[in-house]
Protein backbone atom coordinates (compact mmCIF):
# COMPACT_ATOMS: atom_id res chain seq x y z
CA UNK A 1 0.00 0.00 0.00
CA UNK A 2 1.34 3.40 -0.99
CA UNK A 3 2.06 5.83 1.82
CA UNK A 4 2.07 9.61 1.51
CA UNK A 5 5.51 10.82 2.55
CA UNK A 6 7.61 13.95 2.55
CA UNK A 7 11.13 14.06 1.11
CA UNK A 8 13.98 15.93 2.77
CA UNK A 9 17.52 16.54 1.55
CA UNK A 10 20.03 17.81 4.12
CA UNK A 11 23.33 19.27 2.89
CA UNK A 12 23.44 16.80 0.01
CA UNK A 13 26.54 16.92 -2.18
CA UNK A 14 27.52 14.63 -5.05
CA UNK A 15 31.07 14.62 -6.43
CA UNK A 16 31.77 12.33 -9.40
CA UNK A 17 35.08 10.83 -10.44
CA UNK A 18 37.62 13.40 -11.46
CA UNK A 19 36.28 15.85 -8.90
CA UNK A 20 33.29 16.92 -10.99
CA UNK A 21 30.68 18.40 -8.65
CA UNK A 22 27.15 17.35 -9.61
CA UNK A 23 25.35 19.16 -6.79
CA UNK A 24 26.58 20.90 -3.67
CA UNK A 25 24.91 21.49 -0.32
CA UNK A 26 21.35 20.86 -1.50
CA UNK A 27 18.79 21.54 1.23
CA UNK A 28 15.23 20.89 0.15
CA UNK A 29 11.96 19.75 1.70
CA UNK A 30 9.13 18.40 -0.47
CA UNK A 31 5.97 18.17 1.61
CA UNK A 32 3.78 15.06 1.51
CA UNK A 33 1.48 15.17 -1.49
CA UNK A 34 3.31 18.15 -3.02
CA UNK A 35 4.18 18.57 -6.70
CA UNK A 36 7.72 19.97 -6.75
CA UNK A 37 9.48 20.93 -9.98
CA UNK A 38 13.28 20.94 -10.22
CA UNK A 39 13.92 23.52 -12.92
CA UNK A 40 17.16 24.61 -14.50
CA UNK A 41 19.29 24.64 -17.66
CA UNK A 42 21.09 21.58 -19.02
CA UNK A 43 23.89 20.45 -16.74
CA UNK A 44 22.57 22.38 -13.73
CA UNK A 45 22.28 19.31 -11.46
CA UNK A 46 18.51 18.79 -11.47
CA UNK A 47 18.61 15.19 -12.80
CA UNK A 48 21.50 14.39 -10.45
CA UNK A 49 19.31 15.54 -7.55
CA UNK A 50 16.47 13.30 -8.77
CA UNK A 51 18.76 10.26 -9.08
CA UNK A 52 20.06 10.89 -5.56
CA UNK A 53 16.47 10.81 -4.29
CA UNK A 54 15.81 7.65 -6.31
CA UNK A 55 18.91 5.94 -4.91
CA UNK A 56 20.56 5.51 -8.32
CA UNK A 57 23.36 7.79 -7.10
CA UNK A 58 24.72 7.79 -3.56
CA UNK A 59 25.56 11.19 -2.06
CA UNK A 60 29.17 12.03 -1.30
CA UNK A 61 27.92 13.95 1.75
CA UNK A 62 24.56 14.68 3.30
CA UNK A 63 21.41 12.72 4.14
CA UNK A 64 18.08 11.96 2.47
CA UNK A 65 14.85 11.25 4.35
CA UNK A 66 11.48 9.88 3.29
CA UNK A 67 9.28 11.07 6.13
CA UNK A 68 11.23 10.25 9.30
CA UNK A 69 13.16 7.40 7.65
CA UNK A 70 16.78 7.91 6.63
CA UNK A 71 17.04 6.33 3.16
CA UNK A 72 20.50 7.68 2.31
CA UNK A 73 22.07 4.21 2.06
CA UNK A 74 19.04 2.29 0.81
CA UNK A 75 19.10 0.90 -2.76
CA UNK A 76 16.34 2.02 -5.16
CA UNK A 77 14.26 -1.16 -4.74
CA UNK A 78 13.91 -0.48 -1.00
CA UNK A 79 12.76 3.15 -1.41
CA UNK A 80 9.45 2.38 -3.13
CA UNK A 81 9.75 5.10 -5.75
CA UNK A 82 8.19 5.23 -9.18
CA UNK A 83 10.61 6.59 -11.78
CA UNK A 84 9.72 7.74 -15.29
CA UNK A 85 12.68 8.48 -17.56
CA UNK A 86 13.00 10.89 -20.46
CA UNK A 87 13.06 8.05 -23.03
CA UNK A 88 10.31 6.07 -21.17
CA UNK A 89 12.51 2.90 -21.29
CA UNK A 90 9.77 0.50 -22.44
CA UNK A 91 10.66 -3.07 -23.36
CA UNK A 92 9.97 -3.37 -27.13
CA UNK A 93 9.48 -7.17 -27.02
CA UNK A 94 6.81 -6.95 -24.31
CA UNK A 95 3.19 -5.98 -24.77
CA UNK A 96 1.82 -2.99 -22.85
CA UNK A 97 0.31 -5.22 -20.15
CA UNK A 98 3.64 -6.93 -19.53
CA UNK A 99 5.55 -3.64 -19.53
CA UNK A 100 3.32 -2.33 -16.77
CA UNK A 101 3.38 -5.64 -14.89
CA UNK A 102 7.16 -6.15 -15.08
CA UNK A 103 8.21 -4.41 -11.81
CA UNK A 104 5.34 -6.13 -9.97
CA UNK A 105 6.51 -9.56 -11.15
CA UNK A 106 10.01 -8.76 -9.92
CA UNK A 107 8.45 -8.31 -6.49
CA UNK A 108 6.74 -11.69 -6.87
CA UNK A 109 3.29 -10.19 -6.37
CA UNK A 110 0.47 -12.72 -7.06
CA UNK A 111 -0.67 -12.68 -10.68
CA UNK A 112 -4.27 -11.93 -9.70
CA UNK A 113 -3.15 -8.78 -7.85
CA UNK A 114 -0.92 -7.81 -10.78
CA UNK A 115 -3.83 -8.02 -13.22
CA UNK A 116 -6.00 -5.97 -10.89
CA UNK A 117 -3.39 -3.21 -10.57
CA UNK A 118 -2.48 -3.13 -14.27
CA UNK A 119 -6.08 -2.88 -15.42
CA UNK A 120 -6.88 -0.24 -12.78
CA UNK A 121 -3.97 2.06 -13.61
CA UNK A 122 -4.41 1.54 -17.36
CA UNK A 123 -8.05 2.59 -17.06
CA UNK A 124 -7.02 5.64 -15.03
CA UNK A 125 -4.59 6.70 -17.79
CA UNK A 126 -7.01 5.78 -20.59
CA UNK A 127 -4.78 3.09 -22.14
CA UNK A 128 -6.87 0.08 -21.10
CA UNK A 129 -7.64 -0.55 -24.78
CA UNK A 130 -3.93 -0.78 -25.62
CA UNK A 131 -2.84 -3.54 -23.22
CA UNK A 132 -2.42 -6.11 -26.02
CA UNK A 133 -0.20 -3.90 -28.21
CA UNK A 134 3.57 -3.52 -28.40
CA UNK A 135 5.30 -0.17 -27.70
CA UNK A 136 6.24 0.25 -31.37
CA UNK A 137 2.53 0.22 -32.22
CA UNK A 138 1.87 3.25 -29.98
CA UNK A 139 2.13 7.00 -30.45
CA UNK A 140 4.54 9.05 -28.34
CA UNK A 141 1.77 10.17 -26.03
CA UNK A 142 0.55 6.60 -25.54
CA UNK A 143 4.08 5.36 -24.77
CA UNK A 144 4.43 8.14 -22.20
CA UNK A 145 1.23 6.96 -20.52
CA UNK A 146 2.48 3.37 -20.45
CA UNK A 147 5.68 4.49 -18.72
CA UNK A 148 3.59 6.45 -16.21
CA UNK A 149 1.31 3.44 -15.65
CA UNK A 150 4.30 1.20 -14.96
CA UNK A 151 5.56 3.65 -12.31
CA UNK A 152 2.14 4.05 -10.68
CA UNK A 153 1.29 0.32 -10.66
CA UNK A 154 4.02 -0.12 -8.03
CA UNK A 155 1.97 2.13 -5.71
CA UNK A 156 5.09 4.20 -4.98
CA UNK A 157 5.53 6.50 -1.99
CA UNK A 158 7.22 9.07 -4.26
CA UNK A 159 6.82 9.61 -8.01
CA UNK A 160 9.97 10.83 -9.78
CA UNK A 161 9.71 12.21 -13.32
CA UNK A 162 12.83 13.00 -15.36
CA UNK A 163 11.77 15.24 -18.29
CA UNK A 164 9.02 12.74 -19.27
CA UNK A 165 7.51 14.99 -21.93
CA UNK A 166 10.64 16.15 -23.74
CA UNK A 167 10.05 13.67 -26.60
CA UNK A 168 6.48 14.84 -27.22
CA UNK A 169 5.54 17.55 -29.71
CA UNK A 170 4.57 20.98 -28.38
CA UNK A 171 0.79 20.57 -28.78
CA UNK A 172 0.74 17.15 -27.12
CA UNK A 173 2.87 18.40 -24.22
CA UNK A 174 0.23 21.00 -23.34
CA UNK A 175 -2.49 18.33 -23.30
CA UNK A 176 -0.46 15.79 -21.33
CA UNK A 177 0.72 18.24 -18.68
CA UNK A 178 -2.91 19.10 -17.84
CA UNK A 179 -3.69 15.40 -17.48
CA UNK A 180 -0.60 14.79 -15.35
CA UNK A 181 -1.42 17.67 -13.01
CA UNK A 182 -4.99 16.42 -12.54
CA UNK A 183 -3.78 12.85 -11.97
CA UNK A 184 -1.29 13.96 -9.33
CA UNK A 185 -4.00 15.92 -7.52
CA UNK A 186 -6.37 12.93 -7.54
CA UNK A 187 -3.72 10.50 -6.28
CA UNK A 188 -2.21 12.93 -3.77
CA UNK A 189 1.19 11.38 -4.39
CA UNK A 190 4.40 13.24 -3.57
CA UNK A 191 5.84 14.12 -6.98
CA UNK A 192 9.22 15.49 -8.05
CA UNK A 193 9.40 16.62 -11.66
CA UNK A 194 12.66 17.48 -13.44
CA UNK A 195 12.42 19.83 -16.41
CA UNK A 196 14.29 22.54 -18.29
CA UNK A 197 10.96 23.81 -19.65
CA UNK A 198 9.77 26.74 -17.55
CA UNK A 199 6.24 26.53 -18.98
CA UNK A 200 5.87 22.99 -17.61
CA UNK A 201 7.15 24.01 -14.19
CA UNK A 202 5.00 27.13 -13.96
CA UNK A 203 1.87 25.33 -15.16
CA UNK A 204 2.06 22.19 -13.01
CA UNK A 205 4.11 22.66 -9.86
CA UNK A 206 2.97 23.67 -6.38
CA UNK A 207 6.51 24.95 -5.85
CA UNK A 208 9.60 25.29 -8.01
CA UNK A 209 13.23 24.78 -6.99
CA UNK A 210 15.48 26.57 -9.46
CA UNK A 211 18.90 24.93 -9.78
CA UNK A 212 21.97 26.42 -11.42
CA UNK A 213 25.56 25.16 -11.38
CA UNK A 214 24.71 22.48 -8.82
CA UNK A 215 23.06 24.76 -6.27
CA UNK A 216 19.48 25.76 -5.51
CA UNK A 217 19.15 29.50 -6.19
CA UNK A 218 15.47 29.97 -5.31
CA UNK A 219 12.50 27.98 -4.04
CA UNK A 220 8.94 29.25 -4.17
CA UNK A 221 5.51 29.05 -5.72
CA UNK A 222 5.31 29.76 -9.46
CA UNK A 223 4.05 33.30 -8.78
CA UNK A 224 6.84 33.95 -6.26
CA UNK A 225 9.74 32.86 -8.44
CA UNK A 226 8.28 34.61 -11.48
CA UNK A 227 7.24 37.86 -9.83
CA UNK A 228 10.00 38.16 -7.21
CA UNK A 229 13.21 36.68 -8.63
CA UNK A 230 16.02 36.67 -6.07
CA UNK A 231 18.78 36.87 -8.70
CA UNK A 232 19.36 38.09 -12.24
CA UNK A 233 19.67 34.44 -13.30
CA UNK A 234 16.16 33.61 -12.08
CA UNK A 235 14.65 36.69 -13.73
CA UNK A 236 16.40 35.91 -17.00
CA UNK A 237 15.66 32.18 -16.99
CA UNK A 238 11.95 32.48 -16.31
CA UNK A 239 9.62 34.16 -18.76
CA UNK A 240 9.06 34.06 -22.49
CA UNK A 241 10.31 36.61 -23.36
CA UNK A 242 12.45 36.77 -20.21
CA UNK A 243 12.84 39.74 -17.87
CA UNK A 244 14.45 42.87 -19.35
CA UNK A 245 17.56 44.25 -17.62
CA UNK A 246 18.84 47.81 -17.84
CA UNK A 247 21.90 49.26 -16.12
CA UNK A 248 21.19 52.40 -14.10
CA UNK A 249 23.07 54.91 -12.01
CA UNK A 250 21.53 56.03 -8.73
CA UNK A 251 21.16 59.80 -8.40
CA UNK A 252 19.22 62.18 -6.21
CA UNK A 253 16.84 65.01 -6.98
CA UNK A 254 15.69 67.06 -3.99
CA UNK A 255 16.91 64.25 -1.75
CA UNK A 256 14.77 61.70 -3.61
CA UNK A 257 16.63 58.77 -5.24
CA UNK A 258 16.23 58.41 -8.99
CA UNK A 259 17.43 55.92 -11.60
CA UNK A 260 19.47 57.34 -14.48
CA UNK A 261 19.38 55.15 -17.60
CA UNK A 262 21.29 56.92 -20.34
CA UNK A 263 19.39 60.17 -20.87
CA UNK A 264 16.38 58.86 -18.99
CA UNK A 265 15.50 59.61 -15.39
CA UNK A 266 13.07 57.41 -13.49
CA UNK A 267 11.86 57.66 -9.94
CA UNK A 268 12.91 54.81 -7.70
CA UNK A 269 9.89 52.58 -6.96
CA UNK A 270 8.41 53.31 -3.54
CA UNK A 271 9.24 49.85 -2.21
CA UNK A 272 12.93 50.39 -3.00
CA UNK A 273 13.52 53.95 -1.75
CA UNK A 274 14.59 52.94 1.76
CA UNK A 275 16.67 49.98 0.54
CA UNK A 276 18.60 52.11 -1.97
CA UNK A 277 19.45 54.56 0.81
CA UNK A 278 20.45 51.89 3.33
CA UNK A 279 22.63 49.95 0.90
CA UNK A 280 24.26 53.11 -0.47
CA UNK A 281 24.53 51.73 -4.00
CA UNK A 282 25.70 53.91 -6.88
CA UNK A 283 24.73 51.42 -9.58
CA UNK A 284 21.80 49.01 -9.93
CA UNK A 285 20.28 46.71 -12.54
CA UNK A 286 16.64 47.45 -13.30
CA UNK A 287 14.59 44.32 -14.02
CA UNK A 288 11.15 44.59 -15.61
CA UNK A 289 9.01 41.93 -17.28
CA UNK A 290 7.99 42.54 -20.94
CA UNK A 291 4.29 42.41 -20.05
CA UNK A 292 4.79 45.04 -17.33
CA UNK A 293 5.70 47.86 -19.73
CA UNK A 294 3.27 50.01 -21.69
CA UNK A 295 3.98 52.17 -24.74
CA UNK A 296 3.16 55.88 -24.90
CA UNK A 297 3.52 58.58 -27.55
CA UNK A 298 4.66 61.30 -25.14
CA UNK A 299 7.09 61.33 -22.22
CA UNK A 300 6.03 61.64 -18.58
CA UNK A 301 8.75 63.10 -16.32
CA UNK A 302 10.41 60.47 -14.12
CA UNK A 303 7.95 57.79 -15.26
CA UNK A 304 8.85 56.92 -18.86
CA UNK A 305 11.90 55.69 -20.76
CA UNK A 306 12.64 56.94 -24.25
CA UNK A 307 13.23 54.12 -26.74
CA UNK A 308 13.37 53.41 -30.44
CA UNK A 309 11.52 50.56 -32.16
CA UNK A 310 13.96 47.97 -33.48
CA UNK A 311 11.50 45.32 -34.66
CA UNK A 312 7.84 44.35 -34.35
CA UNK A 313 6.94 40.66 -33.95
CA UNK A 314 3.21 39.81 -34.41
CA UNK A 315 2.43 36.67 -32.39
CA UNK A 316 -1.28 36.24 -33.14
CA UNK A 317 -3.03 37.13 -29.87
CA UNK A 318 -0.31 39.64 -28.93
CA UNK A 319 2.60 41.60 -30.40
CA UNK A 320 6.17 41.67 -29.13
CA UNK A 321 7.94 44.97 -29.69
CA UNK A 322 11.74 44.94 -29.61
CA UNK A 323 13.06 48.38 -28.67
CA UNK A 324 16.48 49.92 -28.07
CA UNK A 325 17.20 51.84 -24.88
CA UNK A 326 20.61 53.43 -24.51
CA UNK A 327 22.26 50.70 -26.62
CA UNK A 328 20.40 47.81 -24.97
CA UNK A 329 17.46 45.88 -26.36
CA UNK A 330 14.26 45.35 -24.40
CA UNK A 331 11.08 43.49 -25.30
CA UNK A 332 7.54 44.64 -24.63
CA UNK A 333 4.47 42.40 -24.85
CA UNK A 334 1.57 44.50 -26.05
CA UNK A 335 -1.77 44.41 -27.85
CA UNK A 336 -1.99 42.77 -31.27
CA UNK A 337 -3.75 45.92 -32.50
CA UNK A 338 -0.78 48.22 -31.94
CA UNK A 339 0.72 49.77 -35.09
CA UNK A 340 4.38 50.75 -34.96
CA UNK A 341 7.15 51.14 -37.50
CA UNK A 342 10.84 50.40 -37.23
CA UNK A 343 13.01 53.28 -35.91
CA UNK A 344 9.94 55.02 -34.46
CA UNK A 345 10.53 56.90 -31.20
CA UNK A 346 8.36 55.65 -28.35
CA UNK A 347 8.18 56.07 -24.58
CA UNK A 348 8.01 53.04 -22.29
CA UNK A 349 5.90 53.24 -19.17
CA UNK A 350 6.89 50.54 -16.65
CA UNK A 351 4.63 49.32 -13.85
CA UNK A 352 6.73 50.61 -10.97
CA UNK A 353 5.31 48.15 -8.45
CA UNK A 354 6.59 45.29 -10.66
CA UNK A 355 10.17 46.59 -11.03
CA UNK A 356 12.91 44.52 -9.36
CA UNK A 357 16.27 46.13 -8.58
CA UNK A 358 19.46 44.05 -8.47
CA UNK A 359 23.00 44.67 -7.24
CA UNK A 360 25.37 44.62 -10.27
CA UNK A 361 28.22 42.98 -8.33
CA UNK A 362 26.37 40.04 -6.78
CA UNK A 363 23.40 40.03 -9.21
CA UNK A 364 21.13 39.56 -6.20
CA UNK A 365 17.86 41.43 -5.67
CA UNK A 366 18.33 44.29 -3.23
CA UNK A 367 15.95 42.66 -0.73
CA UNK A 368 18.14 39.54 -0.71
CA UNK A 369 21.34 41.56 -0.42
CA UNK A 370 19.95 43.52 2.53
CA UNK A 371 18.75 40.34 4.30
CA UNK A 372 22.21 38.80 3.97
CA UNK A 373 23.98 41.95 5.19
CA UNK A 374 21.76 42.04 8.29
CA UNK A 375 22.68 38.41 9.10
CA UNK A 376 26.42 39.01 8.90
Amino acid sequence: MRRVVSVKLVNVTKVFRGGVVGVKDINLVIEHGEFMALLGPSGSGKSTTLYLIAGIYKPTRGRIFFGDKDVTKLPPRERNVGLVFQNWALYPHMKVFDNIAFPLRLRKIPESEIRKRVVSVARMLRIDGLLDRYPWQLSGGQQQRVAMARALAKEPDVLLLDEPMSNLDAVLRISVRAELKRLQRELGITTIYVTHDQAEALAMADRIALINEGSIVQIGTPSEVYGKPRTVFVGGFLGNPPMNFLEATVGYVEDKPILVIGNNKLRVPDHYEELVRKLGLNQVIVGIRPEDMGIMDKPVPYRTIRAQVYAVEPMGRETIVVAEVDGSQVKIVTSKSIVLREDQDIHLYPSFEKIVLFDPKTEKALEVLYEEEKLE
